[in-house]
């Protein structure tokens, strides 16, 4: 359908395009995420595995607005936000950033396998499968988020935090993986943008007349 198509191309400049995220952008996006989830709804839409991949997309944008909601609730109308809501909210819209740029590109990757290899992919294109995708992807960044979340309460106990021992052979190691983690998502994030750019340059000119 054109609206889910538009969906796509609003997320796509959203994750994939624009540097960072911006009032309009993400206002947009929430407003994008609601519709498109009553129209998953509609019986006019077909089950298929590209419409649970986009309703997996569309629901990622709850995190966003659970960070708004965070945001003025721990804020104390007015009274400044506390370093526990920032790293809340930090963290949902991390999730959400991974979450939906990682079903974006399964989404362009489920494009070019109909475009190219239409009734060789059709056994993997498959709803049960693209709900086992969502949810990998999910507890993925989900544990990504939780251990990001660690490594903040460990620098913000600082002196604290134990310098030997079990436990800070533990600290040191949650340390190092999510340092670790925050290059290896920087890097993913540009190899998922210039994946998505070939794909989509492939079948744009395929289907472009010769």
């Amino acid at each position: 359908m054109k609206d889910l198509r538009r969906y796509l191309a609003l997320k796509y400049i959203q994750y994939l395009v624009l540097s960072s995220s911006n009032a309009v952008s993400t206002l947009l996006g929430l407003l994008g995420s609601a519709y498109t989830m009553i129209l998953l709804q509609s019986a006019k839409v077909s089950s298929k595995s590209t419409a649970v991949l986009i309703s997996s997309l569309a629901q990622a944008d709850i995190l966003v607005f659970l960070s708004l909601v965070s945001d003025v609730v721990w804020g104390g109308f007015g009274a400044g936000v506390s370093p526990a809501a920032s790293a809340l909210a930090r963290i949902l819209l991390t999730a959400n950033a991974h979450v939906s740029c990682v079903l974006l590109s399964c989404v362009a990757f489920e494009a070019y396998l109909i475009t190219f290899l239409p009734s060789e992919s059709r056994p993997l294109r498959t709803v049960r499968n693209a709900r086992l995708i969502s949810r990998v992807i999910w507890v993925l960044v989900a544990a990504e988020c939780a251990l990001f979340l660690v490594d903040d309460h460990l620098r913000a106990s600082g002196a604290s935090a134990p310098s030997r021992g079990p436990l800070g052979l533990l600290f040191q190691l949650s340390s190092t993986a999510a340092a670790l983690l925050r290059s290896l998502s920087y890097i993913l994030g540009i190899l998922l943008r210039i994946i998505n750019v070939y794909i989509y340059y492939k079948i744009f000119f395929s289907m472009s007349p010769r």
